[in-house]
């Protein structure tokens, strides 16, 4: 076949350092856009973001010219840069080393999305700890606890 065809769908979940909270309304306004942009820059679409103060959503869609770690990298990467460039007070601003990445499928899109947009409410009843196990699960991925939040 001389052509490559791809559809990668990616549920990508991220945490500010250590879980604290440090996306105040202000700072949300403008940073799910700019990351937007950059998965725009990178060959992609940001199909959904959203977050509350200590984590992040995406639901991307991406072409097969980049890995997921260099694709991820550069998302968090670049917008805590903008971060710090932009805002002064937001100067110890720091995302988590690593990353929740999850496949969805064309059909699942819409659930994901949904969710996704849902975060506010959801967060009323679930930490992102507890979220984040029943996410790892969901996808039979076992983990140990030991490490999980280092």
């Amino acid at each position: 076949m001389p052509h490559s065809y791809v559809s990668l769908f990616t549920h990508i979940v991220y945490s500010t350092k250590d879980r604290t909270p440090q996306i105040d309304a202000a700072l949300e306004a403008r940073l799910f856009p700019y990351i937007a942009g950059i998965v725009k820059q990178l060959g992609g679409k940001a199909c959904v973001i959203n977050g509350v103060s200590d984590h992040v959503h995406l639901l991307t869609e991406t072409r097969a010219t980049i890995t997921l770690a260099e694709f991820i990298g550069k998302v968090k990467g670049c917008s805590s840069k903008w971060i710090h460039d932009t805002f002064p007070e937001h100067a110890k601003f720091e995302w988590q080393r690593g990353y929740g990445a999850f496949s969805v499928s064309r059909s699942n899109v819409p659930v994901v999305a949904r969710y996704i947009e849902q975060q506010k409410s959801h967060h009323r009843k679930a930490t992102f700890a507890e979220e984040f196990r029943a996410l790892l699960a969901k996808h039979d991925i076992t983990v140990d606890e030991k490490y999980l939040w280092t």
